[in-house]
């Protein structure tokens, strides 16, 4: 088996740039393609080829698949890496792209399949032993069915969509009043975001932790796992922070979910790069909430305190090539700490910030990594995602890793567009976060007091 010698990149903003970084250390060559709202992108030029695919909309070129698939023939790639986001999770695109002889740069088909719904997902995790929320068996559209479920369970409950993601078709219930009306809420939110207004019922895990294991699978049937992630800050179920290791987790525990990550990706048949997600109580139980079939938002925190490049593995992997590690290689070093920084006024219930960065600084020093797109003069298009970076550190201690990022957050200088830069402050500053006793509840109910 022999590396590519060139791939297609199908996505934009920082993930391609950190695709393109990667292939060039690889000395893979690279094509990206783009919207007319991205023209102006300074990634264009570091790639070797760039092709325009449509207008701004995502219909007309990021979700666009006939139109990627040409850009891959023209191009002349022997594979498609798609990022996060867009058509990252889509099943069907991976099926197209393999039936054009054009390798999809993560799992099988079969394997997204598997756990791209969370309704056979959670049959696959029960059968691999992986413990799930209570709930129900499948697809719950009938109220009276609904109701039948949360009494045998318990209020509060969650409805969540089959095909979700992003925190959309998602309604908590804490009484039948409330169930019936969030029932069709989020089955009307599902249908508009995914296409697929199925929805399920479980016990909503009151002051949980959200833990993420991120797993690696090669075609030579090594399966491993680059241990957890904590992602417990969000806001609207979006993460704000993230960092690894998790604060709270005894060591026991955290060997018992990364093996249990290992063993749903196993039975899922799992190739390339995923994230199993758990919710973890204030007794240490887990739960399976979902399995994202691609690379994460996220993974830099990994790559810090594992030293492990997870976008080149993934395009070794992807080549034929065996993982270039082994299980017991992979160790946790240090402390790692990411803020995504967001286009949004945290101010006007994080109403998007489009337009003109006019002046942009950015902290560096020590322990800083700021994986971006955006400079001074760019144009924040309104028609996508409203992250323009990442700002990752890397500590020996985790309280080492708090001050660099408080010292980071605080160099940073964006005008005149609003970020999420002072949510994030606030969040360092606060002692709760600095003990690590937080939950997912935690930014909402005590940092925004709703």
């Amino acid at each position: 088996m022999a590396m590519f010698s060139k791939i297609l990149i199908a996505n934009r903003g920082e993930v391609a740039l950190r695709i393109i970084r990667a292939c060039r250390e690889l000395g893979v060559q690279s094509a990206v393609v783009y919207s007319t709202a991205d023209k102006d992108a300074a990634y264009l030029k570091l790639a070797d080829q760039s092709i325009c695919i449509g207008d701004a909309p995502p219909a007309e070129s990021y979700l666009n698949i006939p139109r990627i698939i040409s850009a891959a023939e023209i191009a002349d790639v022997q594979a498609i890496h798609p990022g996060y986001g867009f058509l990252a999770e889509n099943d069907h695109f991976a099926e197209v792209c393999r039936s054009c002889k054009i390798e999809f740069i993560g799992p099988p088909a079969s394997a997204m399949a598997a756990v791209g719904n969370k309704v056979a997902c959670k049959k696959l995790a029960k059968k691999a032993k992986v413990p799930t929320v209570p709930g129900s068996d499948g697809a719950i559209d009938d109220e009276k069915v609904a109701m039948k479920v949360a009494a045998q369970i318990g209020y509060p409950v969650i409805i969540k969509a089959a095909a979700g993601g992003g925190g959309r078709g998602m309604r908590v219930a804490h009484n039948d009043v409330s169930l019936r009306a969030g029932l069709k809420q989020a089955q009307a939110e599902a249908e508009n975001a995914f296409k697929d207004s199925t929805v399920y019922i479980e016990k909503f895990v009151e002051f949980g932790r959200h833990v993420e294991v991120q797993i690696l699978g090669d075609n030579h049937g090594n399966i491993v796992h680059l241990w957890e992630r904590d992602c417990s800050m969000q806001r609207r179920h979006q993460k704000l922070v993230e960092e690894s290791p998790s604060p709270m987790l005894k060591q026991e525990t955290r060997e018992k979910l990364c093996e249990a990550a290992v063993r749903l990706a196993k039975a899922a048949g799992y190739v390339n790069a995923g994230t199993v997600e758990f919710l973890v109580d204030a007794d240490g139980s887990f739960y399976l909430l979902e399995v994202n079939a691609r690379i994460q938002v996220e993974h830099p925190v990994t790559e810090q305190v594992t030293g492990i490049d997870l976008i080149k593995e993934q395009i070794r992997i992807a080549s034929g090539l065996p993982m270039s590690f082994k299980q017991k290689e992979v160790v946790q070093s240090g402390h790692a700490i990411e803020c995504r920084i967001n286009a949004e006024d945290p101010q006007r219930n994080f109403a998007p910030s489009p337009g003109l960065i006019e002046e942009l600084r950015v902290p560096g020093g020590p322990g800083v990594r700021w994986d971006s797109h955006v400079y001074a003069g760019y144009r924040i298009p309104p028609n996508y995602d409203s992250m323009i970076g990442k700002l990752i550190v890397h500590r020996k201690t985790r309280a080492l890793a708090i001050a660099t990022m408080k010292r980071a957050l605080g160099e940073f200088h964006v005008w005149p567009i609003k970020t999420t830069i002072p949510l994030q402050l606030k969040i360092m500053n606060d002692q709760n976060f600095a003990r690590g006793d937080v939950d997912t509840g935690f930014v909402e109910r005590v940092l925004l007091g709703r």
